[in-house]
This record gives C-alpha cells, structure tokens and sequence, in this order.
C-alpha cells in the first residue's frame, strides 16, 4: 500500500506538467489480439479547478397519465466551483479524460472483439452490428448534442479542457478511422471466414444466373410494390431523407432529350436486409433493388446508382414544465424527431463527385460530416446473420437455472417466492441466475395471490411482449392496488412506454410518469400482502431493467427481500414519485438527486479516515460510466492518501489511474463479453466491516442531478463476500480485461506471459452456475 502523499505547494505546481506537458504513459504489456491505437497527447487548457454538481428542476410532481450504454446523453460536459467538496486549486488542472474521446474507445473495444480470431465467428459479426449500432446512436446523441450547443453559442470547454470544437475535431478524425477499421474487418476477415463456413455475403454481380432469376422474382411480388422513387427537379423538389435509411441516389437520362436526372430511391426498412439467393447465400436488399431499376424507371437509361445513408439529430426536447400535458408534448416531439438536421452522410466511397456534391448541397452537411465507405454501408444489417442457426459459430449455449434459494422451496408447480423470503434474503445476478423464475415470478405470484393487497413498480424499459405487464394488468384487474410508474422519456423507447402507459391504465393501473424535469430510472416493486393482522413488504431493487429479453443479455444483480427497512424505504419512495412527499433521507436506500452523490463521497472520504488510522480501507467500483467529477475528485483523494482505488468501468471514464502524485493507487478496467455488463456496485473497506451497495445509478450528471436513483445497502455477509469477490475477480490481473493508461489509451489483456488465454469472468461465472447444478 502506498503512503500517503503529503499536500504542499511544490507538489501541486510538480503535478501539472504530468498531465499535460509530458503525459505519462504505461508500459503496460500488451497481451491481446490486437493493439491499442497510440494515445494522443492530452491538451492542456486553463479550467475551473473544482467539480460540479448540476443543478436539478424543483422537485414538483408530474400530472398522472388520466388524461430506458450497450449510456449516451447530450448533457452538457462543464462542471461550476463547489467549494463543499475541495478546494481550489487543491487537485491539478488536466485531470479529467475527454469523455467524448472515452466513449469511442469503448466502441473500439467493441471492434476488437469483433477482430480478434478467438471470438466465435458469427459473434464477430455480431460484434460488427453492435459496433455500427453504438455509433449510430453517438452520432444521434452525443455529435448532434455538441453541433447543436455550439450553434446556439452555449457550449463551453468541456471538464478535460477541450474546446467544444476541438471535441468536434477529435470525433470526426477518430470515428473515421474506427469507421475504416470497421469496414475492414468486415470485408476482408468476417465476410471470407464467414464463407469458409458456408456462410456467403455476396454482391449481385457474383450470383448465378438462377439465383438471379429467383430473386427478380421476389423483387417484381415483394420488393417492387412498396418502393417510392422520387425524382429531383424544378417541379419536385430534393426529398426529405429520414434519419438512418439506407438509399440509392440514381443518376438517369431523358434518351429523347439527352437530360439526366437525380432520383433517390428508399430501401424499405422493413425488409430483410440480407435475402437469401440460395441456402446461406445472402446478397444485400440494396443489390437486388438497384439490379432492377429499369422497373423503376421504364423509358429512361440508368446511367448510376450510389448508396448513401444518413444520420440525423434524434434526441428529444421536451420542455416539462411548459407542457400542461407531457405525454401529449412527448408525442409531439417524437414526431419532429424524424426531422432532427443531418449529422453523418455515409456514402459507397465509388460515389461519382457530381452525386456527392448535390447530397452535400442539399443536406447541408460539412466535408468533415462526409464518410466515404466500401460497400455495403449499415452493418447493423449483421445482426440477421449473426441470429443464424449455426451454434458452433457461437458462444456455447448458457441457459440460466432458478436461484438455488429459490429452488429449495420450490413446489410441485413453482418456487413459492414469498415463502423463500421469509426465511432469507436472496441475491440474484442475472443472466447467470433466471430472471423469468425470480423477478417474473415474484410479480406473477403477486398478481395471482388473494392476499396481496397492493403492488407498486417502475417500469423504464420492458419487452414488446411484456410479462411484467401482463402480470400487473392482471394484478388490477383482479382488485388490487396497482401503481406503475412509467418513464415515457426512456430513450429511444418513447412511443412503446406511451404504449404501454396507455394499456396499463386502461386496465386500471395508477399510472404515473414521475416528477417534472425528473427521469425515474432506478429499479424497485414492491409487494404488500396481508398475512394474518399485520401488512407484510417484499422488495425488489436491482440495477437493470425489467426486461425478460434483455435479462438473458445484461450482466444486473438484485436483491429480492422482505426486509421491513427496505418496504419502508421503497413505500416512501414510491409515495414521493406518485404523491407530494419530500422525504429525502432513507434507512437503506441511497436516492438521487438529494443523497446519493454525497452519500458515496462521504464513504469515499472515510476510507482515508480508516486508512490513516491504520485499519483495512478500499474503494471498488463497479459502473457503466465513470464521469462525474465530484465523484472522481473524491478518488483522487483518496488514492492520494494511500487508499486503493479499484474502477470496473464497461463504457465512459474520464478518471486518470496511474499518474504520480495523484492517483498510483488507482485502478481502471473493463470487461467486454459475450453479456453486456451492467450492474453498479461500491464497496468500501469501512475498518475492517465492508460496506457494500448496488443500484440503479452510473456516475454521470444525468444520473446523479436528474435522475430518481437508488442504490441500497447489502446487509447479509454472504451477499457481501459474494459481491466483494466479483469486483475481485473483474480487477484480477489473471482476468481477461483492459487497462486504462493514464494518457487515457486502453490495452488489452487477453494473454498470460506465456502467450496462454487469461479466464473471462463470465465463463467463470458460467462454469460455477454449472457445476452447482451438478450438484446432488
């Protein structure tokens, strides 16, 4: 354990230059399959010296409706002088990573698993879907954000000191080299592995003369029948081109005037993006429908085609407390969300000058928007072929089995939950433990049990097919009490929570949508049941969303109990989301936006304590993204005082680890998987009595200033080893992960010294739910 390093002047005035002149780099190993891009050197500009803490709306309360990072957002990046929390000038100036600069290394880390051999091959091209998807949405959020605060002239220098546009600099040169690198790995790696497996991803010019013939076939039944193409001229002027549709730009001429024309043609989004020629022969939609324009066009010659794509502002703006309805303004605004300005033009990189001048022209997009790419552009269409049925080109099949807790309790028809709650406690951790037969079924054997009275519950992202749902509609319609919290601003899943808000009240749910400038994100229901004279509360707090779906796919934990503190805090809670209390202060809970961030920080802030006490001190953290500057300042300081500082980060991380003076002491890894990571967790030493607790929250702005948040407090010392040795394990230098540097490049750590694979934690975690099952 490192000592503490004292705090002095000279040391202050020493630090600087490591972070910024001469940034420090790691001779780190570089174990994996592939190597890390070089980082660029940080610049260093003059900065606040302090964190910030975003204001939040005033705790007034949203209408009721009578009448949810693979973690993007378009907050601001610029944090204000808190004098609560540090001093100034007491932290050096630079030490905050660009988090736009972040957010694309963690796409990098994606791309490297879609280019590393190891992975299994049809992974890898679900790897390739995801990478194209992630930039999709950064474009949509995090670049349209950007280019829209610094054309309304509010953006300001960001945390890590760059100028927003130099942010905007920095995205665009590094995106495009992850873009070619993407296009790469597909062309010359995936798409050949894939047809040494009896997998073809081919071009029309490549398909025999019957293939040809069957899918022109297809084209005159199916395809030809639903394509609109719409000419550009004096008398018609340039379409709208919604945001990511894929399209032919086509180039035609007049043979009896010698004229040529443009057109655009829409490949229609609803329709495999792959066809099938043959068995496992697949040529793209846009191949088929381009071999075919003659159909489209009678009388004119089509002299070219090119593809070209677009990505638009998506994200919304809805101003709460000017709309006296924010379901209907939520409507309103997602219907002009279609029409959000042009962010991205991806186009074929054979696209003739003339063509790309007049979309750049009329789209009215930069030189540097433009992103020349060989075709076929979109590779979220490799999520088809990812899907097919071909297990040995996969992870090995995992199917999750009932929590043993549960499974002793277990009838002749099933577990019987709130038996099994009565007697303990039960930690799950999904997708190793099934959701379907613990927090599906908790809420189905409420909804089904005469003697539950109520039940209360958030829903921020569910399934189309939701039995989340069904159970609650079932649970009102049988006479409960039924209280849904719905958040109808979950991104991206607007228009079906709108849905579902309307289904659930017409079944006679209460449904709310929360508190004015407010998202409600965090986990809870809550059960009350009649058992004898007295009211009995079971709880569910957990950290993903619910989402049977999905639960086979995040990495989330929960906590199912009928402990009396924690129904107290979750009936308060629910009381403040639906009513007018103000309740800030909770026996259990931690709850943002009033007490969580301090809440953490205090405990940080004791670790020091403990440590210079001489008794056992830590921090392990476990989060999506690591942003907040308070948060992070508070780490520095404690790693600055000798105490061991572990960050377990999927995405974001603005915190530099291994930095003289500052932050030796601390750690930072991620793990990519075969399950998205998605838990949060904090652990502290407390002296030798570990505090642990896990939630809803990530250590951003939006989370911890305009977000309801609860993280709550693991009491049983079994949950808490079993918690301690997961961020063991994710931190482990025999675990396959990567490693932030301090100049903000992450390595890969995919190999022992002797070239031998390091154990992922999820097979770990795979192999241990096996072998307990194997267990008489």
């Amino acid at each position: 354990m490192q000592p503490a390093v004292p705090d002095s002047p000279d040391r202050r005035k020493a630090l600087a230059p490591a972070l910024s002149d001469a940034p420090v780099t790691l001779s780190a190993r570089n174990n994996g399959a592939m190597s890390q891009q070089p980082a660029e050197v940080p610049v260093q500009h003059p900065q606040p010296s302090v964190a910030s803490i975003a204001a939040h709306r005033p705790h007034t309360v949203a209408a009721t409706v009578s009448d949810l990072e693979p973690d993007l957002d378009a907050d601001l990046d610029t944090y204000v002088e808190d004098s609560e929390h540090m001093l100034a000038g007491e932290l050096p100036q630079g030490r905050f990573l660009d988090r736009e600069r972040s957010w694309l290394a963690f796409n990098e880390r994606v791309l490297e698993l879609a280019e590393d051999p190891a992975t299994p091959l049809l992974e890898r091209a679900n790897f390739l879907a995801i990478f194209a998807s992630n930039l999709d949405e950064f474009f949509m959020v995090r670049v349209a954000g950007l280019k829209r605060r610094i054309a309304t002239g509010v953006a300001t220098r960001s945390a890590s000191g760059l100028q927003p546009r130099e942010v905007l600099d920095l995205i665009w040169t590094r995106s495009r080299e992850l873009m070619a690198r993407h296009a790469a790995c597909f062309q010359q790696d995936v798409a050949p592995a894939l047809a040494d497996e009896g997998i073809h991803l081919i071009r029309w010019p490549e398909l025999t003369e019957k293939e040809q013939a069957r899918l022109f076939t297809l084209f005159r039944q199916q395809i030809f029948p639903v394509l609109t193409p719409l000419a550009v001229d004096p008398a018609h002027p340039f379409p709208y081109i919604s945001g990511l549709s894929l399209n032919l730009a086509v180039v035609v001429r007049n043979p009896v005037s010698g004229h040529r024309h443009f057109a655009r043609v829409k490949v229609p989004p609803l329709l495999s993006r792959f066809l099938e020629a043959s068995p496992q022969r697949y040529v793209p939609l846009e191949d088929v429908i381009a071999a075919h324009l003659e159909e489209l066009f009678p009388g004119m010659e089509v002299l070219a085609h090119h593809m070209f794509r677009v990505t638009r502002n998506e994200d919304l703006e809805v101003e709460e407390d000017d709309a006296e309805n924010l379901l209907q303004a939520l409507e309103k605004e997602l219907m002009r969300r279609r029409f959000g300005p042009p962010v991205r033009l991806e186009v074929e990189e054979s696209i003739d000058p003339y063509v790309l001048d007049l979309l750049v022209r009329e789209l009215k997009v930069s030189d540097a928007e433009v992103y020349p790419l060989p075709g076929p552009l979109d590779l979220t269409g490799l999520f088809g072929i990812s899907a097919l049925d071909r297990p040995e080109l996969k992870f090995p099949k995992f199917v999750a089995g009932t929590h043993r807790e549960l499974a002793e309790v277990e009838s002749a028809s099933a577990p019987d939950i709130f038996m099994a709650l009565r007697e303990r406690d039960v930690l799950l951790h999904h997708p190793y433990d099934s959701f379907s037969t613990s927090v599906q079924a908790f809420l189905e054997q409420a909804a089904a049990d005469p003697d539950v009275l109520a039940i209360k519950q958030t829903l921020y992202r569910t399934s189309g097919d939701s039995p989340i749902v069904d159970a609650l509609i079932d649970a009102a319609e049988s006479g409960k009490q039924v209280l849904v919290l719905v958040e109808i601003k979950a991104r991206f899943d607007e228009q079906a929570n709108i849905k579902w808000a309307r289904k659930l009240e017409e079944a006679g749910c209460h449904v709310v949508y929360g508190l004015v400038g407010l998202k409600t994100h965090c986990k809870l229901s809550l059960v009350v049941r009649q058992e004898g004279e007295t009211l009995r509360r079971y709880s569910h707090v957990g950290t993903g969303n619910y989402h049977p779906k999905t639960a086979r796919l995040y990495e989330d934990l929960g906590l199912l109990t009928a402990d009396p503190q924690v129904g107290a805090d979750l009936s308060d809670l629910f009381n403040r989301l639906s009513g007018y209390s103000r309740r800030e202060t909770y026996r259990r809970l931690l709850v943002a936006p009033k007490s969580l961030r301090d809440g953490l920080i205090s405990r940080i802030n004791k670790e020091i304590t403990h440590h210079r006490a001489g008794r056992p001190a830590y921090v392990r953290i476990k989060v999506n993204s690591m942003v907040d500057e308070a948060i992070i300042d508070a780490c520095y300081r404690a790693a600055m005082a000798g105490v061991p500082v572990d960050i377990w980060v999927r995405g974001i991380c603005a915190i530099r680890p291994g930095v003289a003076g500052l932050s030796e002491n601390v750690r930072v890894r991620s793990i990519l998987g075969r399950f998205l990571e998605h838990s949060r967790v904090f652990a502290f030493g407390n002296g030798g009595e570990p505090e642990v607790w896990f939630g809803s929250a990530d250590m951003m702005h939006r989370n911890l200033d305009r977000r309801i948040e609860a993280l709550v407090r693991v009491t049983d010392p079994a949950h808490r080893a079993a918690l301690t040795r997961l961020l063991e394990s994710g931190m482990s230098d025999t675990t396959s992960s990567w490693h932030l540097g301090p100049d903000g490049a992450w390595t890969r750590h995919a190999t022992d010294t002797d070239g031998q694979p390091l154990r992922h934690v999820q097979e770990t975690l795979i192999d241990a739910r096996r072998r307990r099952r194997a267990q008489p």
